[in-house]
């Protein structure tokens, strides 16, 4: 017996698998640029930076879904 899941689980499993995919990919993008010498440093608050925008994007993007 399958059941259909929760609308708000739903909703907030694709806010948190926005949230975190943007996380990787902006990050991977970020140490990409180091690796080949385009950045020669980052500080600590580019970091914080990446990851408060991946939770914002998240969950305007969880927001704006339709379920």
């Amino acid at each position: 017996m399958s059941q259909s899941p929760n609308p708000e689980t739903k909703r907030f499993l694709y806010i948190i698998g926005v949230s975190v995919g943007l996380a990787l990919s902006l990050t991977a993008i970020v140490y990409f640029l180091l690796g080949i010498g385009v950045i020669k440093s980052i500080p600590t608050y580019i970091v914080w930076a990446i990851i408060l925008f991946s939770i914002g994007a998240g969950i305007l993007s969880g927001a704006g879904r339709r379920s």
